[in-house]
């Protein structure tokens, strides 16, 4: 069971009340975006160069520089115009258009295996994780970067395997059990139990009037939807074979699965589980890594362990103004394979897939 060891700290902040905010550092408004560059800490001077060398002066011996920090995990916010990168020693924020970092947090030595923005504002969720682990891989640290420390923690029985934030509910996955809470008051709203969920496969919409949560269901190939608004549950037989992904549209009514073979995905609607489209992403089976939607759910990104990015263009109801339907490509099935080699781009298939999955997407 979650337990909330509460820290030394303001009130927690509730992001659905914009005119009660205990603590001034937080943000909960999307439009007040954090000032990212005054956090960045002052850079030293550079000493002047000095001309004047002694003959018998010996050159000074270079120290080794640090290997360089290995990424454990990366995900976008939840409007995608920044992503976190978790690595064994921190981990860092960068902003998607134009592309640059915006900061990083280093802890001696600690490494964090999940990091979860909460839209632009100060509040992250961190996981320990990493040969050294900054924190215990069993609980779920809430960070304000303002006061650069920790506010909050949730303590599990088992490892995290992943963590979701919306303003309202944060959604904590473990190996067999999903916990949802609600953001205000930290009380335990449910608790789902699902088949061994190694990946933390788990999705929730974004839009504030929407709340829809999808998740493995207790069969090999179920995906268990909940509507919270209309207080229903409802269960997809998506597949035979296992479920390896699934991605949801940003107001829930949409689904997309991949099972472990990889060569089928399958959009549903999430209301009554029907069958909308399905397209094939190859005949040989493949590892799905990721599925994405376009923010209007015109447009379905795959990336796979064969070295290709593959972008469908759906054909299911939506609310897709006219006029961006038309500027919609005439070729369902255009696949974008990488100049480098498949070796290179499994090894790189994090970076290469989040970063043309936004481009792709922005336009």
């Amino acid at each position: 069971m979650a337990t909330l060891s509460a820290c030394a700290s303001p009130p927690w902040p509730n992001p659905d009340s914009p005119n009660s905010n205990p603590n001034p550092n937080f943000l909960p408004d999307q439009s007040q975006t954090l000032d990212f560059d005054s956090l960045m800490p002052p850079q030293p001077e550079s000493p002047p160069p000095n001309h004047h060398h002694s003959p018998d002066a010996s050159p000074p011996e270079s120290s080794p520089s640090p290997p360089p920090p290995s990424i454990l995990y990366l995900s976008f916010n939840q409007d995608q115009a920044c992503f976190a990168a978790a690595a064994d020693n921190g981990f860092r924020i960068y902003n998607c258009d134009p592309f640059r970092e915006l900061f990083r947090r280093e802890f001696d030595g600690g490494g964090i295996g999940h990091v979860e923005m909460l839209f632009r504002c100060n509040i992250l969720a961190l996981v320990g994780g990493g040969p050294n682990p900054q924190y215990p891989p069993n609980k779920v640290m809430i960070w304000d970067d303002h006061q650069g420390r920790c506010i909050g923690e949730l303590s599990f029985r088992a490892a995290v395997r992943g963590v979701r934030l919306r303003r309202d509910r944060i959604i904590v996955v473990v190996e067999q059990k999903i916990f949802v809470y609600n953001f205000a008051d930290l009380k335990l709203v449910q608790q789902i139990e699902t088949v061994p969920n190694p990946k933390g496969l788990c999705a929730v919409s974004q839009l504030s009037d929407s709340l829809v949560l999808a998740c493995p269901g207790l069969h090999k190939g179920q995906i268990r939807v909940e509507h919270y608004a209309q207080k229903k549950t409802k269960f997809i037989s998506a597949h035979d074979s296992r479920i390896a992904c699934f991605a949801l549209t940003l107001d829930g009514q949409l689904i997309a699965t991949a099972s472990t073979k990889g060569t089928l995905i399958r959009i549903f609607d999430t209301d009554h589980g029907t069958l909308l489209q399905e397209v094939r992403r190859g005949a040989n089976a493949a590892e799905i890594y990721s599925l994405a939607f376009s923010s209007t759910a015109q447009w379905l990104a795959v990336s796979s362990d064969k070295g290709t990015v593959h972008v469908f263009s759906l054909k299911v109801n939506s609310s897709i103004p006219e006029q961006e339907k038309s500027q919609s490509s005439s070729n369902s099935d255009a696949a974008i394979t990488p100049s480098s080699s498949s070796r290179s781009f499994i090894k790189l298939k994090g970076i290469f897939f989040f970063q043309l999955e936004y481009f792709l997407f922005s336009f």
